[in-house]
Formats: structure tokens, C-alpha cells, sequence
């Protein structure tokens, strides 16, 4: 763990408060900006990430952690299109727009770009982190600098937010915060880690995969986004990939790779060719790659006056939704199973909630049900007994819900988002800040 001295002296380069009553995206509350260098590793990264207080409490509110996927898209873009405190649209430019279902209404959270080479992020020597143990390491290295340099926040309760990739993303680094924190001397920082959450996540490729067909063909919304004939086609390769992600799992990293390809060209190409959204079945694709026109964050994010707020040092490059060239640093650890931090997680009493919107394809909810399930922890016979039960919103049903917990464990959740995509807070943004009102609170679902 990084000592005190350190972190103070090196890690912080470029950082900007701007108290409530002054700022932009979101004037009521204070916020940070800007850069931290990663200190212990042999790049010289720059990380950056905004920061909101709460809007509510922000002495005694939670303290959330967003990690955006891809692998290789920016933490700006959920905040500007997802659960920020504003968003940004062709007619408000360059004015924001107040979003009244921001997260930060009753937390302080803070979305950073990583790894290296997302967003507004850099690195000294231009070399990326290629698999999660170099995600976790960093990332861990980051929350010990920025609690050590703002000890206001770190006994804050602590929770780690992913979505999509940050199903990779997001339990390791809640994993490596529980190592830290065992590791840490009897003085030395411990962050209040309280929960995990992941949001239409890649976690158990092996167990997700194998959803695909059943997805673009047996949807909760009777789309039937492929031919028969694509459909058997799907269900007939099933097998070899399967075996190829397995062999990748199980000592054979040269698969790792080619698993990847064959199965993403065997299971999502069909689909694709549908001209559908693979974030959204019920909607078809509107701009190619992301499917989503995301011009107006983008132009707002390259103003000179946004980048001259925000600290972000000329060096940066222009900036983008997703750096492919950071995705394909991630070729040999798309289909590494990550499910096997969780259950340490949940031994050590931290609450764990998998959501995943009902409409998304590409990180479908039956997937993600199917790992829930298929968990080895010691809550599992129970989690598999339970029922599934609706979930409410002010009394009319927003989704499914299956939960346990066993002992000292930590709840276990997962939660069927009704109408809603790969982004549950752009799609339900009053569902999903109920729903992590009722993560953060402790609260039953």
C-alpha cells in the first residue's frame, strides 16, 4: 500500500475544487475535478475523474465509485447520459440541463476515466492496461491517494458501481479495496468498503454467452431479431464456444483471444445483421458503433471552457466516447471469468447487487441471471430457493427480484430492470435511483 508521504507528495498533480454556488453541471454542491497520477506503477498514468458532492447529506451520505466499460469508454459519458447531475442535449448547448434523478441527490459520487487512454485520461509513456489485475491495482492505488488527500471522504460508506465491462471492472476493484483494506497497518487507511453493484455486466462469459440465441429470439418483448435459420445456427456453435472460453479459464490463455473473436462473430454478428440496437431490442440502431447519438456531450466536453473548468491539461486528447484502441488491449481478458471475487465479497458482509435492464442484448439479463444462480458461495442453496418477486416503485412494478443472505454474508441481489436497456439510468431514471436508494439504505428489494 502506498504510504502517506507518497500519495501526498506525488500523486495529486492537477486537481480543482469548486464550491457550492459556483460550479458547472451542477452549482448547489461542491465538486473536484481533474488528475491523479497512479504512483506505483511503471506508466506514469493520469487518471481523470469529476467529482459531486450529494446533494443531500454529503457529511453522512454514501460515497459511490463509477466505473464505465466498454472495455475502453469514459465515466463522462454515464454522467452526461445516464445518472449525472446534468445532462447535455442539442438545444441546451452549451448549457447543461438539470437531471432531478441524479445519484448524487442523496450521495457523492465520483466518474473517472480509466484505464489509461479514456476520455480525458493519459499516459506519460502510452502503454494500457490489458487485464484486471493491472484495472485493480490502479484503481485501488487512486482511492488511496484521493481518500488519503481528502480524508473528509474515507469513512464515508464505500461502494463500487460497474457497468457493461465494468462487470470485469467493478468486482475486482471492490475485491482488491477488501485485500487493501485486510493488508492496510493498524494505522494506515482503510477504505469503508459497504457494497458491490453491476449493471448489465460481463462477469461469467462462459455462463452469459450461451444466452445470446435465447435473447434475440425468446426476449420478454417478442422481438425476434434474427432468422430461424440464424437462431439454429447460433445454437449449433454454442458448444465450441463454450469449450473455447473454458479452455481459456481453465489453462489455456492462447484460447483467450480466439474465443473472443469466434464467439462474438458467432453469437453477436447474427444479431448485429439485424440493423437492431444490441443495447436496446426494442429499437433500432441510430448512429454506427455506440448506436446512441452522443454528439451534444461530446461537444460540450471539447470546449475550450469545459476543458478550462474541468483541469483538463492541454496534453489530453480530444475527447471521445470509447477509445478502441484500449478495447483491444482487452482481446485475451474479454472471457477471464470474474465471477470468483464475489464470493469473497459476500464472506466478508459486503452487499452485492447484479440489475440488469430487460431490454439490452448485448449483457442480456438472462445471462446475468444464469451466473447469479450458478455462484459457488455459502448462500447458494438459498439464493436458489428463493422466489422471484416483484420489485415496485411507488406501488406499480419496475422489475423482478431474487435475494438472499446467509449468516454474516452480505445480501445477495439480482434485479430484473423492467423497460429498460443497457443503461438502466438513462431508460428508468426514477426506477434506478429508487433502486439504489434501496442498495445504499440497506433496504429489502
Amino acid at each position: 500500500m502506498l504510504s502517506v508521504v507518497a500519495a501526498l507528495a506525488f500523486s495529486r498533480l492537477d486537481e480543482k475544487a469548486v464550491e457550492a454556488g459556483a460550479g458547472l453541471c451542477d452549482d448547489s454542491v461542491k465538486q473536484l475535478s481533474g488528475y491523479y497520477r497512479i504512483t506505483d506503477n511503471k506508466t506514469d498514468d493520469h487518471y481523470f475523474y469529476w467529482m459531486f458532492e450529494s446533494r443531500s447529506k454529503p457529511k453522512e451520505d454514501p460515497f459511490i465509485l463509477w466505473l464505465t466499460g466498454g472495455p475502453g469508454c469514459s465515466g463522462m459519458l454515464a454522467l452526461l447520459n445516464e445518472n449525472g447531475p446534468c445532462t447535455v442535449t442539442s438545444q441546451s448547448l452549451p448549457k447543461t440541463v438539470n437531471n432531478p434523478f441524479s445519484w448524487t441527490n442523496n450521495a457523492t459520487v465520483l466518474w473517472i476515466d480509466q484505464p489509461t487512454g479514456v476520455g480525458f485520461s493519459y499516459g506519460a509513456k502510452g502503454d494500457y492496461d490489458h487485464d484486471e489485475k493491472g484495472v485493480r491495482d490502479d484503481m485501488y492505488n487512486f482511492l488511496v491517494d484521493f481518500f488519503t488527500a481528502h480524508p473528509e471522504y474515507a469513512a464515508l460508506p464505500f461502494y463500487v458501481f460497474g457497468e457493461s465491462y465494468g462487470g470485469h471492472y467493478a468486482p475486482n476493484v471492490a475485491w482488491r479495496v477488501l485485500q487493501g483494506n485486510k493488508e492496510a497497518a493498524e494505522d494506515g487507511l482503510k477504505i469503508n468498503l459497504k457494497g458491490l453493484a453491476v449493471g448489465n455486466g460481463l462477469t461469467d462469459p462462459e455462463l452469459q454467452y450461451p444466452w445470446y440465441a435465447e435473447m434475440a429470439n425468446n426476449n420478454t418483448y417478442g422481438v425476434k431479431a434474427v432468422p430461424d435459420a440464424a437462431y439454429s445456427a447460433m445454437k449449433a456453435e454454442l458448444p465450441t464456444c463454450v469449450q473455447m472460453i473454458h479452455a481459456c479459464n481453465h489453462g489455456q490463455p492462447s484460447q483467450c483471444a480466439p474465443a473472443q473473436a469466434a464467439c462474438n462473430n458467432a453469437q453477436i454478428g447474427p444479431y448485429e445483421q439485424s440493423g437492431l440496437n444490441p443495447y436496446d431490442v426494442r429499437i433500432k440502431c441510430q448512429v454506427p458503433g455506440l448506436c446512441y447519438d452522443f454528439s451534444a456531450p461530446t461537444a460540450w466536453l471539447d470546449l475550450s471552457s469545459t476543458r478550462a473548468y474541468l483541469n483538463v491539461v492541454p496534453r489530453a486528447a480530444k475527447w471521445s466516447s470509447c477509445n478502441m484502441r484500449v478495447n483491444a488491449q482487452f482481446r485475451n481478458d474479454w472471457m477471464a471469468t470474474q465471477q470468483g471475487t464475489v464470493p469473497p465479497l459476500l464472506a466478508a458482509g459486503i452487499d452485492v447487487l447484479i440489475y440488469a435492464g430487460d431490454a439490452d442484448f448485448i449483457c442480456n439479463w438472462m445471462g446475468n441471471k444464469a451466473w447469479t444462480l450458478a455462484l459457488p458461495w455459502s448462500g447458494k442453496a438459498a439464493f436458489n430457493l428463493a422466489d422471484d418477486h416483484d420489485w415496485n416503485v411507488d406501488g406499480v412494478k419496475a422489475g423482478t427480484a431474487r435475494t438472499a443472505q446467509l449468516g454474516g454474508t452480505g445480501h445477495f441481489t439480482f434485479l430484473q430492470v423492467n423497460g429498460a436497456g443497457h443503461m438502466v439510468p438513462m431508460d428508468q431514471p426514477k426506477n434506478a435511483l429508487a433502486m439504489i436508494h434501496t442498495f445504499l439504505g440497506g433496504g429489502s428489494f
